[in-house]
């Protein structure tokens, strides 16, 4: 098991993220509630001197004794998709501004799986270009960012009384590997039978076969802040914390009324115009519509809980592709930081979106996940998260496993649009969802002379 040993040694193993990155407040609930990003980061670094000035590109007019800025294009929502956004139109050459009424990454963006990859059960949906453009942004993001992502080994142990047989595995990695475009890090392997006690206490009672395949890890509140700071670093302004009050739509655009909120200060309610607003709210999409004048078109949506908890004892520094034995649905088993990360579940939440937190029968279902697959595992549960997914919704199923997670992008005109709201997204694909953005925009206002392209710029976790 030697070669099974060495090669998962990745940022989310012995060396990225061991003793000296890491204690027990970083596992802590205190460390998944707060801000991460430091209020002198983002109020000296982006609001202050060096991106507030005009020759910034910030055009400025005064209105009714109030300084109104004016943009291109104003982000509303700091998750991965809005600083997705931001980074892309900023290195198009537009000028831009995102605001986020808490912190960077304070929704679903920190409460993933923190998984970069294609997204091998999508198979089963049928949702091929999805798998293909994630398994791409996969590669860009391995090549881009190695200080904020780390391939690593995915084990898929089959048992006798597994759901899916050996044959069926072998022929969805075959898959997986053909949409990689028959790269060699999209290859799998059987882990031979004598090599099965090594796999760190992984139940071999009516074991058959295991495979293992190659995917992404990733810190997705680290991730998130650092597009963010490379979109402040070509001149995005940052608008954090900040609250949207109003949009209202105008002749060529929208005029919003927002309220900063930094602490020590009395709030400050002001104002910018724009010639085009992104709405990249994640589970407040549709709140943030009801605050546009006219209500742009929405879609009707089902925000579908998946919780996770955090172990404080590692069971391995590689990565496990589990069947829960309760619904045969797929749960990750993966190492993070000096911990366990074990997730996700699918519950409909039919709740206001701040108000996500994981409930007792989903403790129970992960817990049984972890009992069954390793049963001398002996940590205790030591943090629990639980984010939400937006996705399209479906009266006539209760199987929310199977609804599309394709992204999609709905606009105030199909011909001539000033408007556009991002449902749905996944993590890996942030940057691919951004550039479909770009070109929407593009409809509205003329092209600019880029100054980067997105596929080629670093992300450095040390700016995070």
């Amino acid at each position: 098991m030697e070669e099974v040993k060495k090669t998962g040694h990745g940022y989310f193993g012995q060396t990225y993220f061991g003793q000296n990155q890491i204690g027990e407040d970083y596992l802590s609930e205190n460390h998944l509630s707060e801000n991460h990003l430091s209020e002198n980061y983002i109020n000296e670094n982006y609001i202050g001197k060096n991106y507030a000035k005009p020759s910034f590109t910030t055009q400025h007019k005064v209105t009714h004794n109030l300084i109104e800025e004016n943009y291109d294009v104003i982000i509303v929502g700091g998750g991965i998709q809005g600083a997705g956004v931001a980074q892309a139109v900023q290195a198009a050459g537009y000028r831009s501004m995102i605001m986020e009424k808490s912190h960077w990454a304070a929704g679903t963006s920190s409460k993933s799986s923190k998984l970069i990859h294609g997204g091998l059960r999508y198979l089963q949906s049928g949702e091929f270009a999805l798998i293909r453009e994630s398994l791409k942004e996969r590669r860009l993001l391995l090549k881009n960012a190695p200080d904020l992502v780390s391939s690593n080994w995915f084990h898929i142990p089959i048992y006798k009384h597994s759901l899916y047989r050996p044959w069926q595995i072998r022929l969805a990695l075959t898959a997986y590997w053909l949409l990689s475009g028959c790269r060699s890090d999209g290859r799998f392997e059987v882990v031979p039978k004598h090599r099965w006690s090594q796999l760190q206490g992984l139940n071999t009672h009516n074991l058959i076969k295991v495979f293992r395949y190659q995917d992404a890890q990733t810190d997705d509140s680290k991730l998130t802040k650092a597009v963010a700071q490379s979109a402040a670093s070509m001149g995005t302004v940052i608008r954090c914390p900040a609250k949207l009050i109003s949009a209202q739509q105008i002749n060529g655009g929208y005029r919003i009324s927002y309220e900063e909120n930094n602490e020590g200060s009395e709030q400050q309610a002001k104002s910018a115009t724009c010639r085009f607003l992104v709405n990249a709210g994640g589970p407040w999409v549709n709140n943030i519509n009801e605050s546009i004048s006219p209500t742009p078109n929405t879609l009707p949506v089902s925000l579908i809980q998946g919780a996770h908890l955090i172990l404080d004892k590692k069971i391995s520094d590689e990565c496990f592709y589990l069947e829960s034995p309760t619904d045969g649905r797929a749960v990750f088993v993966l190492p993070w930081y000096n911990g366990t990360l074990i997730g996700t579940t699918e519950t409909l939440f039919d709740k206001k979106p701040e108000n996500s937190a994981i409930t007792d029968q989903e403790r129970k279902y992960l817990l049984e996940v972890l009992t069954t697959y390793f049963p001398d595992y002996k940590g205790n549960i030591c943090g629990e998260m639980a984010g939400l997914r937006v996705l399209p919704k479906d009266e006539d199923t209760q199987q929310h496993y199977h609804l599309s997670r394709e992204v999609q992008l709905v606009t105030d005109d199909s011909k001539q649009p000033h408007y556009l709201a991002i449902y749905g997204g996944k993590l890996t694909g942030y940057r691919a969802t951004a550039a479909k953005v770009v070109k929407v925009i593009e409809k509205a206002i003329k092209s600019r002379p880029s100054r980067a392209d997105t596929k080629e710029i670093t992300l450095s976790r040390n700016s995070s």
